[in-house]
């Protein structure tokens, strides 16, 4: 299987790849697919039918916080099935491969706010829900800009000290919220998932310092590798600072504020759940659980302007900051904005490990939520080939109607 040197750049990149998909690995023994087997063993070393079981049942493995749904869910009107994914058709092939050669485990696309294509595999449902990893670091960058609408963070540059004064005399004193936003703040440190010895690792293993939580413990101990602003470096780590600084300045616990701020104001169909860390904080930059249909109700929400019967959840301006570059990741015509990737055709994406992404399409009033269970965390140039072309086939049927957008 061909890898990509950093999963992280190469995520954006993805979108317009196409080369050949990746094989699926062999299931194990059921004796292997319990709870208990799953809890002993390593997210590295899952099989493909553990990771199948793992990813829908996270919160069961882990210890998490809900975030509570509200009296009602926002309905998904069913819109007119997209023909090329009929039977026969070439989008139902291509989306046939990326569930059998690419491990997609579920998919929804609404166009207009309607629902114009879902379908499930791999023991996954409508009923089910299913990690988001990186997903959630889109949802924290949405929380802020609700913080700061609230008037509990006061701005983007503010010193992160200023809300999380154990971290003066560190790495961070002197970063700027902005700089956690768009991870340019000049620390260092390692996100290579493979590595039992990376950060993205010790991180969560590492102990904690007494009287500090699990998140400022570790970080405050990183070491500036060069100043702040000037170079980006994705750092799961530091979203966790974000959700930090978020609950510090709120007063609030964070899926608790994801719940009035979002989940249940807009209307999600079931609770999600939200891990936590061993000193009882969520994990901000990773592994929110939800269905894939609220996934991509969370990308209407940001479509819709995160506005729910026109009143804003955001400051003013936020989501046009959050999803356009804001640093330079090295692709050519894409970037990384408030914990969103960017693109120069104005698309924009939450994406996560193993095949997660919740694709935003202003243009063409579009959004697609997938779930997969890709074998390795890695974006590697086989799957993000078979997901590129699922893409580009959804798009090319939106655009046979009329209805793409003045520029592609």
């Amino acid at each position: 299987m061909s890898r990509l040197v950093s999963p992280c750049r190469s995520a954006l990149v993805s979108l317009l790849a196409a080369i050949s998909a990746a094989a699926s690995a062999q299931a194990p023994a059921s004796s292997e697919l319990s709870l208990d087997s799953l809890r002993r063993g390593s997210r590295i070393s899952w099989s493909q039918a553990q990771r199948d079981v793992a990813f829908a049942q996270w919160d069961r493995l882990y210890p998490s916080r809900v975030i509570a749904r509200g009296a009602q869910a926002r309905p998904l009107p069913e819109g007119a099935p997209l023909p090329a994914f009929a039977a026969g058709g070439p989008g139902a092939a291509q989306l046939q491969r990326n569930i059998d050669e690419s491990q997609l485990a579920g998919i929804v696309v609404l166009h207009n706010g309607k629902l114009r294509l879902e379908r499930y595999a791999r023991g996954h449902s409508a009923a089910g829900r299913w990690v988001s990893f990186s997903i959630a670091k889109s949802l924290t960058s949405t929380l802020m800009g609700a913080a700061i609408l609230d008037g509990a963070v006061a701005s983007v540059d503010d010193p992160v000290t200023r809300y999380i004064p154990e971290l003066r005399d560190s790495a961070y004193d002197g970063v700027t919220v902005r700089q956690l936003l768009t991870m340019s703040t000049g620390a260092k440190w390692n996100e290579d998932y493979g590595d039992p010895g990376a950060d993205v690792a010790l991180f969560y293993s590492m102990p904690v310092d007494p009287g500090l939580d699990a998140t400022v413990s570790y970080m405050k101990k990183l070491r500036r590798e060069v100043a702040p602003g000037t170079r980006w470096l994705y750092n799961t780590g530091e979203t966790n600072l974000i959700g930090t600084v978020v609950e510090r300045a709120t007063k609030k616990e964070l899926a608790a504020y994801a719940s009035e701020k979002i989940w249940a104001r807009y209307g999600m169909e079931q609770d999600a759940a939200w891990t936590i860390d061993r000193s009882g904080h969520v994990h901000a930059g990773c592994c929110m659980q939800a269905s894939t249909r609220d996934f991509a109700r969370f990308g209407q929400f940001i479509l819709d302007g995160a506005r729910v019967d026109g009143a804003p959840t955001v400051a003013d301006g936020w989501l046009d900051a959050a999803t356009r570059k804001q640093a330079d990741i090295g692709a050519p015509g894409r970037g990384y904005g408030y914990q969103w990737w960017t693109a120069d055709n104005g698309t924009f994406s939450a994406l996560g490990i193993h095949g997660q992404q919740v694709l935003v399409d202003p243009g063409r009033r579009l959004i697609i939520a997938i779930n997969s269970a890709w074998p390795v965390a890695d974006f590697t140039r086989e799957s993000l080939a078979a997901r590129g072309a699922l893409i580009g086939a959804i798009r090319a049927a939106i655009d046979a109607e009329g209805a793409g957008p003045a520029g592609k």
